[in-house]
């Protein structure tokens, strides 16, 4: 990787430009560039790739107060990025435009990503859970969503090459259910993430436990990782970047997301200081130019801006043979509907997904080890697949192993409880925290979200950030399928409190932005950072905006990668399948004729 000036990059043409700097588009300019492709990387916020402003991000963090994805992370005026305290309650007919989003509703959607270099792989959790085969067919299946087109069986070769590039910890033995298969002989690049105290104490206990609506018992599953263990023969994990000497094994800092102290996890990065592709940050892509003629895409425009004290910027145009979209499926769609590009089929921006999660927090009736290791190390798998899709909304119950940090900023609010309400001290206080804090648990219910055309990202010429670009309008809700299956959720985490003897502290305030009445009865849910959506592939021009490859339908020589890309999210984080579709649309360009 070599981080050059506009000046440089305007020189000459590339045989590929690539907008985004995060999972995709930095494994993109892996294959490409080591196929012998001249690659440039345009990414809109700033960073490096030294271990020193790491450690900078990291004492960011420890001191913010607000633990959130982006705390460690300074958010730049010219290339502003959502954050999570800026979701607020909408009001039908006002819009909130707190922060970069301008929400239209009628819920706020509540997931953020990050603008600067590594994009949100500098904070994800680093789950890698592969997607059922049944996911990829909802229509067929089960009158639900639409189909992919393509297969589980043809992505599992891309399966294997995403979980060699990210270094996947896990077992093949634990992964296989559902109708999920390897092939013959395949291990993962290192052995599983050992599964925590709570998850083998919830194992013990749910050993004889009755499932609501299932005749299995409970299959309680190590998750798939992006983070170093022990690895297998013939793997060697990546340390830190800039200071590969640590991080070559997870040490259990309980600060996965939003940053690893040691990058034990993987990060973009790792796969980008790999790369022979030139950089170029700070340099917010605002245009694409269409060949009236042909159709192609003959140039791109971005603003250079120069610090976070003025918005004065240098505007630059980029040639290239093919262009590469792979920020996000906001971000995308933001810029292609501001380049009036891939207007076709009239789903451009449509379809925006997440996961919404309903979550359900107890005290157990001894210490369990709370806020030790990675926040999660085993799933319960029985509800991620089945004939009830039907119905209602699959979910992937993930066993939290920080207490009640999600629900409440815990430790912290336990704290000052503790302090103003019971006057409790010193020794008092801690040998208080010391009774509650290691007994807190909680259950996420992660649920699958339907696409649906309602759900959408547009932009208004009313709304612009302070570069003069615009900022995402989004419209967004969440449809009684998933809701269904959130409330039916939390009647499985109900039942299983019950059943281990937890005693359940959940409640649902009206006043929360992702309130929802199901059959008389309150919830909440929340977003969980995997937006997907807005580009989506198919089988037709008129059904999507890219083909299987990811290759726009309307502009040939323009590519739009990422969890965009993907018609249906299942109950998977997306990650690992985005990584995997990367590869499977690498080959592809890299076989197209010139």
């Amino acid at each position: 990787m070599r981080q050059i000036d506009w000046q440089q990059a305007t020189a000459q043409p590339y045989d590929a430009v690539i907008v985004g700097s995060g999972f995709a588009g930095c494994i993109m300019a892996k294959q490409l560039t080591r196929a012998g492709r001249r690659v440039l990387i345009v990414e809109a916020g700033t960073g490096n790739d030294s271990f020193g402003q790491h450690l900078d991000h990291v004492q960011t963090f420890m001191q913010a107060v607000a633990k959130t994805p982006n705390a460690p992370y300074p958010n730049s005026p010219n290339a502003p990025q959502p954050e999570v305290t800026d979701v607020e309650p909408i009001t039908p007919g006002k819009p909130s435009h707190k922060g970069y989003f301008v929400q239209m509703g009628p819920y706020p959607f509540e997931s953020n990503y990050t603008r600067r270099l590594g994009g949100t792989s500098l904070h994800w959790f680093g789950s890698c859970p592969r997607m059922l085969p049944e996911d990829f067919a909802m229509a067929t299946l089960f009158g639900r969503g639409v189909d992919w087109p393509l297969s589980y069986e043809e992505l599992l070769p891309y399966y294997q090459r995403a979980e060699l590039e990210i270094g996947v910890s896990a077992d093949v033995q634990d992964q296989q259910y559902h109708g999920i298969y390897f092939a013959p002989g395949y291990q993962y690049p290192m052995q599983k993430i050992p599964q925590s105290y709570l998850d083998r104490w919830m194992i013990a206990g749910l050993a004889q436990a009755e499932l609501p609506g299932m005749a299995d018992k409970a299959q309680i599953r190590s998750i798939p990782q992006g983070r170093n263990s022990v690895p297998n023969a013939g793997y060697t994990p990546r340390g830190a970047v800039g200071n590969p000497a640590v991080g070559r094994r997870c040490m259990g800092n309980s600060s996965c997301i939003p940053i690893c102290p040691i990058q034990a996890r993987y990060n973009a990065l790792k796969t980008l200081v790999e790369t022979d592709a030139d950089l170029l940050i700070q340099a917010v892509a605002s245009r694409l130019h269409i060949s009236p003629e042909t159709g192609q895409i003959s140039a791109l425009d971005c603003k250079v801006w120069k610090n976070d004290s003025s918005h004065d910027f240098e505007p630059i145009t980029l040639h290239s043979e093919l262009f590469i979209l792979a920020a996000n499926a906001i971000e995308n769609a933001v810029l292609l509907q501001a380049s009036q590009a891939c207007q076709s089929s009239g789903e451009l921006g449509r379809n925006l997904m997440d996961h919404p999660a309903i979550l359900s927090w107890g005290l157990a009736p001894e210490a369990i080890g709370a806020f030790r290791g990675p926040g999660l190390t085993s799933t319960l798998v029985n509800y991620r697949g089945g004939e009830f899709r039907r119905d209602r909304a699959a979910f992937v119950l993930e066993i939290g192993n920080w207490g009640w940090s999600w629900p409440r900023n815990e430790p912290v609010d336990s704290t000052v409880d503790m302090v103003d309400d019971e006057r409790l001290y010193g020794k008092a206080l801690r040998q208080r925290l010391g009774q509650v804090l290691p007994r807190q648990i909680r259950l996420d219910m992660m649920t699958e979200q339907l696409p649906d055309a309602a759900n959408r990202v547009t932009i208004d010429d009313r709304w612009r950030d302070p570069l003069g670009n615009y900022r995402p309008v989004i419209h967004y809700n969440v449809d009684d399928y998933s809701q269904g299956g959130m409330a039916f959720g939390r009647e499985v985490a109900s039942s299983l409190f019950s059943q281990l003897g937890i005693k359940d502290f959940t409640h649902y305030p009206s006043d929360n932005p992702g309130y929802f009445t199901w059959q008389g009865n309150g919830y909440i849910w929340a977003g969980v950072g995997h937006v997907a959506g807005t580009h989506r592939m198919g089988t037709r021009p008129e059904n999507s905006v890219v083909n299987r490859h990811q290759q726009s339908w309307d502009h040939p020589n323009l590519y739009v990668i990422g969890c965009g890309s993907m018609p249906t999210l299942g109950t998977s984080n997306p990650t690992l399948t985005m990584t995997a579709l990367t590869f499977a649309t690498a080959d592809h360009i890299l076989g197209r004729k010139h």
